[in-house]
């Protein structure tokens, strides 16, 4: 059973398997990636051969990329024509999807906007080229909790994702927001899918992550979202598509076709909710997600604008403001120019795909 497509269908976390890796596996797997990094950043790009492939995760945040994986298969078989093709990857979690991209394992993925910053800072090439959605993180306790503002959370265990995820930039602001500071909780890094078993064996007192893993909990009935980013931080964003700038030298019309699917992928999400169902019932399949589609459509309709797809836009203003956040945590040293981590040419030029599916 895979817990990214389990979660949440029942709430005793020993019936949800572990994800992480163990400690020595990791670094192992860390000490063999830096020989391979060394190597993988002095060469250009192999050419394409097949399909390009967009590693993500399975959360609602990345929808618009099962959706436009799917729309350009549907066009390229009623075509008979394969000029542009791209299929999606899933992964477990941004420390694998991250070396995977870093070391050239694929040419682009869905990534969090402040570690390409980080990324591109440290002189990794990449660059954002779209935005892949709007909003969706939600900040969970249990419903049996007596905690109705951030006061009460104080000295509980709270999990993010990961210091360099949005999701912990909204708890930071929200701690903001009643004169407290992280250091006022005990933050614990976690990997989203572990989170609501977390919750329910009172592992944690509360978690901050996107969909669909606070609607999974809050489904099953044993949590509540205390903060939606949807009531307090309209404009967030978190996951971006990212490619490395080899494939955009090397074939920036497929690079711009998908920019053209994600785009359109987003404004035909927001169009109507039955678009929404038939995003739900492909994003649901083993291809995809793997998850159940009741989860994802409880986070669809509870409320419909829990998570947001149709403004794709990239507004420097907006980066501007996640950088300055991320300095004030300490995840990222210092200001990075926006001309090195985005390339905003694709986004400019983007004519939104049909989605005929």
């Amino acid at each position: 059973m895979d817990s990214l497509s389990e979660v949440g269908t029942v709430p005793c976390p020993s019936m949800i398997p572990e994800l992480s890796e163990s400690p020595s596996a990791g670094l192992d797997r860390r000490q063999l990636l830096r020989g391979a990094l060394a190597s993988a950043l002095s060469l250009p790009a192999a050419a394409a051969s097949g399909p390009l492939i967009v590693g993500g995760l399975p959360v609602t945040c990345n929808l618009t990329l099962p959706v436009a994986c799917s729309a350009r298969m549907a066009t390229n078989k009623a075509s008979g024509s394969k000029a542009f093709e791209f299929e999606y990857s899933k992964y477990n979690g941004w420390p694998e999807i991250k070396e995977s991209l870093m070391t050239g394992r694929i040419q682009a993925a869905y990534m969090l906007a402040p570690l390409v910053m980080d990324l591109a800072d440290k002189k990794i090439p990449v660059k954002i080229v779209s935005l892949g959605h709007r909003s969706g993180a939600v900040i969970m306790v249990r419903t049996d909790s007596p905690y109705k503002k951030f006061r009460d959370l104080t000295g509980k265990r709270i999990a993010i994702p990961s210091r360099f995820a949005v999701d912990f930039l909204f708890l930071r602001k929200m701690l903001a927001q009643e004169g407290m500071t992280p250091k006022d909780i005990q933050i614990i890094e976690m990997p989203p899918p572990d989170m609501p078993a977390a919750l329910y064996a009172k592992a944690v007192d509360g978690y901050c992550t996107g969909e669909p893993f606070g609607a999974a909990a809050q489904r099953a009935g044993y949590a509540k979202p205390l903060r939606m980013t949807r009531d307090e931080w309209r404009n967030y964003i978190c996951c971006v598509l990212t490619v490395r700038e080899e494939l955009i030298k090397e074939n920036r019309p497929l690079v711009q076709d998908l920019v053209n699917h994600v785009q359109g992928a987003g404004q035909w999400l927001d169009q109507q909710q039955a678009n929404r169902e038939k995003a739900i019932q492909i994003a649901a399949g083993r291809k995809f997600f793997n998850q159940d589609p009741n989860i994802l459509r409880f986070v669809m309709e509870n409320p419909t604008d829990r998570v947001t797809y149709g403004d794709l836009r990239m507004i420097r203003a907006e980066f501007d403001e996640l950088m300055q956040l991320s300095i004030e945590a300490g995840t990222l040293k210092a200001p990075v120019p926006f001309e090195k981590y985005v390339d905003e040419s694709f986004v400019k030029a983007a004519k939104a795909a049909p989605i005929p599916i």
